[in-house]
């Protein structure tokens, strides 16, 4: 099972350290609104799926604001660990859909959500989403002629995975690859504070 990589805290790890060097990268340029100065303005999330023990720290989502007055825009940069506002961290909503898609043991979608802890709908939500959403949104539009034609759109998450486990010497790695790739389709995202 893919999913069994979500057991490593240095999967946690290493998708916090790539986060944090894309959000410094980000601080570094100018807003892309008013091109003034951009400040962390990070906040705190409560994601599931994570082994015990992962340090607070790594729940941190980085955000920037614009420091210009009368701007003040606050842009959230792409992310290897969260997929926008789902409440499951992005490593584990691909590798369970990973392993129903590989039919893996032969399990339901019922038997494959008690077995990851999550509820039956939950995981029905996420295989909707690759079915229909994800192959015809703008993110996977911008990144899709990145990567071979044996990733399928109808069979995604889990043929991208398969292409990075061909690559890759195991599947953490693997993961990590995917994830890095799936974050460049993502735009800067903006929220505007009010007041």
């Amino acid at each position: 099972m893919v999913s069994k990589v979500l057991k490593n805290e240095s999967l946690f790890l290493d998708l916090y350290k790539i986060d944090l060097a894309t959000a410094e990268e980000y601080r570094q340029k100018r807003c892309p609104y008013c091109q003034g100065p951009l400040h962390y303005a990070n906040y705190f999330r409560k994601p599931r799926g994570e082994p015990d023990g992962v340090p607070e720290e790594y729940f941190l989502q980085f955000s920037l604001c614009c420091g210009k007055e009368g701007c003040r825009r606050r842009l959230i940069p792409p992310s290897c660990r969260f997929l926008g506002r789902k409440v499951y961290w992005y490593a584990a909503i691909l590798t369970i859909v990973s392993d129903w898609q590989n039919k893996i043991q032969n399990m339901t979608i019922s038997e494959l959500a008690r077995k990851m802890g999550i509820s039956s709908n939950t995981l029905k939500r996420w295989i909707h989403f690759f079915e229909n959403t994800f192959p015809v949104s703008v993110q996977w539009k911008k990144i899709r002629g990145r990567v071979s034609a044996i990733v399928k759109n109808a069979h995604l998450p889990g043929s991208l995975i398969n292409f990075y486990l061909q690559q890759q010497s195991n599947i953490e790695k693997a993961l990590i690859s995917c994830l890095k790739f799936l974050s460049q389709g993502s735009e800067i995202s903006q929220k505007i504070r009010d007041g």
